[in-house]
């Protein structure tokens, strides 16, 4: 599950495998909100670094997502998401009132050389632009 909390935190919760996809919104996310957003990106299983392909990826487009790390998620922190973006974490994923939640399917990246996973990550762009305009945060 990915939790995009937005314009106030941006929150991921993933398994392991679907780390790169989140990283990659989270890259976009940060570089195109800068200090009108927070974001936040964690998982309920996080693995303990980011996917080399998915770094290279993002400096392809001049995204530097290298001092990334995945954190762990708790209930407080999707409490606090304005919004709750999910990737496909079905039942998994903690379900609370008044929160709003949106779900983005993906292919998932697990394994996938930087190659295959620039699609993911230009998949991911249009919906970051989408969702912070959305929510009224002012792209760089």
């Amino acid at each position: 599950m990915s939790d995009l909390n937005a314009p106030t935190t941006w929150h991921r919760d993933l398994s392991i495998d679907q780390q790169l996809a989140l990283k990659t919104a989270l890259g976009f996310f940060t570089h195109l909100a800068g200090d009108a957003a927070v974001a936040w990106s964690g998982g309920s299983e996080p693995g303990v670094e980011v996917n080399p392909s998915a770094v290279a990826a993002m400096a392809e487009r001049g995204i530097d997502i290298s001092g990334e790390y995945p954190k762990p998620w708790t209930d407080e922190i999707v409490r606090a998401a304005d919004v709750v973006i999910t990737m496909g974490c079905g039942d998994a994923c903690p379900i609370f009132p008044g929160t709003r939640y949106e779900n983005w399917d993906l292919d998932d990246p697990d394994g996938l050389d930087t190659e295959h996973v620039r699609p993911i990550r230009d998949d991911l762009e249009p919906r970051v632009h989408h969702l912070l305009d959305e929510l009224h945060v002012p792209v760089r």
